[in-house]
Formats: structure tokens, sequence, C-alpha cells
């Protein structure tokens, strides 16, 4: 089967309508979390992260030049992706808030290479920043993953639904929202 595309006008894509299909695109949601250059921590949640390589190990997300975590992230050698389930709808929505102090009652421990983890999430990712690839007003950060925990449960199976985010809203991953 076979569809007739034709190329949208010139001048249709437009930040807006940019943004408004990919509301629609489920994404996973993730927390990204560093050592500033003081050595304070610095986090902010991402929802563009992607697996790149398995081997090695490659995955790399983006953030906007105008995110208060950029001047950190582009100094940064290495961070923690923190691979959000269900119940940490609330930890996303608060990294995503700006002026604020994200880690304020958010429980965290230091890995012995320096970086900031969130204590209460299980799936998660060492990495070393690699690459910093400018794209429009974002980076795309590829980085290699260097250690990972999964909070998988004695059968193999995640121990909780993913946490996914579509059209503005929270969805957690599981049986029920398994197609076919």
């Amino acid at each position: 089967m076979s569809a007739d595309v034709s190329p949208a006008p010139s001048g249709s894509v437009t930040p807006r309508t940019f943004k408004d299909l990919f509301r629609r695109h489920p994404a996973g949601v993730a927390v990204v979390t560093l050592a500033g250059p003081d050595g304070a921590p610095v986090g902010f949640t991402a929802t563009s992260v992607i697996s790149v390589s398995a081997d090695p190990a490659v995955l790399a997300f983006s953030i906007t030049e105008v995110s208060s975590s950029w001047p950190a992230l582009r100094e940064a050698s290495s961070a923690v992706v923190h691979f959000l389930s269900h119940d940490h709808a609330q930890l996303s929505t608060r990294f995503a808030t700006p002026g604020i102090d994200r880690f304020a009652g958010v429980p965290l421990t230091w890995l012995p290479t320096g970086e900031p983890r969130l204590a209460d999430v299980g799936a998660w990712a060492r990495i070393r920043i690699d690459e910093r690839v400018r794209a429009g007003s974002s980076y795309l950060v590829v980085a290699s993953v260097l250690e990972l925990a999964d909070d998988l449960a004695p059968d193999g199976e995640p121990s909780a639904p993913r946490l996914v985010y579509v059209d503005r809203t929270y969805h957690g991953t599981g049986p029920h929202s398994q197609v076919g």
C-alpha cells in the first residue's frame, strides 16, 4: 500500500505545529542529573532520551540552550539518566519546573564517581558525555553508558511500569497498554 504524500507548503511548519505533532507522540520520561561546576546537583526532565547503539552502549537526549541546566551540562563530563516508573510523575513535574530548587525534599545519593543520583529511582545509567551537537535552538547530547542499574523483578520483568508522556498527560506502561 502506498500513500500519495505531498510536501508541506513552505512556511507551514511552525514551532507550534511541530510541537503539536510531537505532543501526541508518546515519549518515555527520564530525569538527567549531574554535578554543576560548584559541585551542587543540577537536574532536568528529558522526554527525548533515545538508544543510539547497543555495542558499544550509547544513548542521546536533547536540551534547549535556554534551559537553566544547559550551562552546567555544557561543561560536564558525566551525568546520570534516570528512567522513571509510573509512580514518578511528580518527580518528573518537579524537574521540569523552572525557578525552583528541584532537589528540595528529593532523596539523593552521590555515586563514588561524583554524580548525584535520585535514590528513589531504580533504573538509571551513568554516562560519559561524548558530544554536544547544536541542533536549532537545542543541543543533542550523545553519551556512552558506563554503568547501569535496572529495577527488574526476579522474573526479569520491570518491577514497575515505566512513565510515558503524551498529549500533556502522564501514562504508565504495562499489560493494560499492550496492543495485540
